[in-house]
């Protein structure tokens, strides 16, 4: 059952009233994602998220965009024990140091994904078939926690050497990013999105 807001617009039953959490739910989760850095940056802050709610990953989401050079994979590949220190000490991000690392991990394995095989958006989306899973969300508890699809990107993604990439990060980053439709069937940006046309 959707929950409706001051502004009386029925939304997803996850969404509380504060208002960086609505902003989100309105305008960015479940949208089709489909750069390669931005779905970088969106995998590794999921992964950030493990054992987390996700506001606060999303409070503090420009202090990370800060800390890790706006996630440019390249730079974030070069760090070194120093700055990892830097960051680590850092108040306004996460400071988990398998998380930290983790990040340099997948910035490596992201550069040689490139590298190798060129489009990380294409291979990510072809978990899903290039297209958009759409589910019927009514309550809370029809949200999964994983599907076939987020496991087999998450053996995929360990395979070729990325951290905190399990089943269930794996399939928040899919409704993130619009590889899953997860608005519940009474949300009003349920139907907003299903009716977008095009990949890109």
């Amino acid at each position: 059952m959707a929950v409706k807001h001051a502004d009386r617009r029925p939304r997803c039953p996850w969404v509380s009233d504060d208002p960086v959490y609505v902003a989100y739910h309105d305008t960015e989760w479940g949208v089709p994602e489909y750069h390669d850095r931005a779905l970088f940056e969106k995998l590794v802050l999921d992964g950030f998220q493990a054992g987390l709610s996700w506001i606060i990953i999303l409070r503090k989401r420009e202090n990370f965009r800060r800390a890790f050079d706006g996630f440019d994979p390249e730079r974030i590949a070069r760090y070194r024990e120093a700055r990892l220190a830097r960051i680590l000490a850092d108040p306004g991000i996460v400071r988990n140091r398998q998380k930290v690392a983790a990040t340099v991990k997948n910035a490596k394995a992201y550069l040689a994904f490139r590298k190798e095989h060129g489009s990380f958006s294409d291979h990510l989306w072809s978990f899903t078939g290039g297209r958009t899973v759409a589910h019927e969300i009514r309550r809370l508890s029809d949200y999964p926690a994983r599907s076939p699809e987020s496991e087999a990107m998450s053996n995929d993604l360990v395979k070729r050497g990325f951290g905190f990439v399990g089943p269930t990060i794996c399939y928040a980053f899919m409704q993130a990013v619009g590889m899953v439709n997860d608005h519940s069937m009474d949300c009003f940006r349920r139907k907003e999105l299903l009716g977008r046309k095009g990949r890109r």
